[in-house]
C-alpha cells in the first residue's frame, strides 16, 4: 500500500498559531506539504512560522466564529495555490460548566459556535476543492469527549465534541465517492495551555508532536485505507 507523496499537496490548517495547530504545521512542512494557515492572531502566526520557506505557506487571518474570515481564506488559498487538498480543523475552545449551572446556555452557544459552526463552515467552502483533488482529506481535531462523557463540568464541552463527531462522518460519507476521506480525530488531554488549567498530570497528557505524527500518517494513507474514528489515550481508561 503506497503512502501518498506531499509533493504540491496543499493543507489548510486552523488555529495554527501555537500549540498542537502549530506542531502539525511544523511536521507537516517538514513532510513537505504546502501550508495554508488561519489563526485569530496573524502576527503571531506570521512569528511562529517565519521560517517556512515563502513558496510553500500562506498566512491568513480566521476567527472560527466568523464565517467571512473563513471565506476570505479559502478563497485567498486558491488564489494563492490554485488547490485544497487537506484541511485540518484544529480551533477549537474549552468552557466549563455542569447541567445545573445558570450560565449554561451562554456557554454552549459560544461552544457551538467555534467547536461546531466553524468546522463546518470551514468544510463545506473548501469541499468543492478537495473533490477535485480525488485525495481530498479532513481531520477534524476531536477529544475523547466527543466520544464519552467524563467530567461533570464538560458536559457543554462533550455536547460540542459529539456533534463534532457527527460532522466528521458526515463529511466522510459524503465525500467519500470522490476520494475525500475524513478522521474523526480523538485524543485524550493534550499537552497544551487549553487543558494546563485542568491540573492534569503530566504523565496522563498527550505531546503534541505525537498527535502531529498521527495527522501526518492520516495524509499519507491512500484512498483504499480509511480511518474514520481514531482515538488515542494514554492511560487504560475502558473502551478507550
Amino acid at each position: 500500500m503506497a503512502s501518498l507523496s506531499p509533493d504540491g499537496r496543499v493543507v489548510m490548517i486552523s488555529g495554527a498559531a501555537r500549540g498542537l495547530g502549530l506542531a502539525v504545521t511544523r511536521r507537516l512542512v517538514g513532510d513537505g506539504f504546502t501550508v495554508s494557515l488561519g489563526a485569530r492572531d496573524i502576527d503571531a502566526l506570521r512569528a511562529a512560522h517565519a521560517t517556512v520557506p515563502e513558496a510553500r505557506r500562506h498566512f491568513s487571518t480566521y476567527d472560527a466564529t466568523d464565517p467571512a474570515t473563513a471565506e476570505s481564506w479559502v478563497g485567498a488559498t486558491i488564489e494563492r495555490f490554485g488547490r485544497i487538498d487537506a484541511l485540518i480543523n484544529n480551533a477549537g475552545i474549552l468552557r466549563q460548566f455542569e447541567l445545573e449551572d445558570s450560565d449554561a446556555e451562554d456557554k454552549l452557544d459560544e461552544l457551538y459556535r467555534t467547536n461546531v459552526r466553524g468546522p463546518l463552515t470551514l468544510t463545506r467552502l473548501a469541499f468543492p476543492h478537495l473533490r477535485r483533488s480525488g485525495q481530498g482529506r479532513v481531520v477534524n481535531i476531536n477529544s475523547l469527549s466527543g466520544l464519552r462523557v467524563g467530567r461533570d463540568d464538560f458536559v457543554g464541552y462533550s455536547m460540542s465534541k459529539f456533534a463534532l463527531s457527527a460532522l466528521s462522518h458526515a463529511t466522510r460519507k459524503a465525500g467519500f465517492a470522490d476520494g475525500v476521506r475524513a478522521t474523526n480525530l480523538c485524543p485524550s488531554l493534550m499537552d497544551t495551555e487549553m487543558v494546563e488549567a485542568l491540573g492534569a498530570p503530566e504523565e496522563l497528557k498527550i505531546r503534541p508532536d505525537s498527535m502531529a505524527d498521527m495527522v501526518s500518517m492520516l495524509l499519507a494513507l491512500p484512498n483504499t485505507a480509511s480511518v474514520a474514528e481514531l482515538p488515542i489515550n494514554v492511560f487504560n481508561e475502558p473502551g478507550y
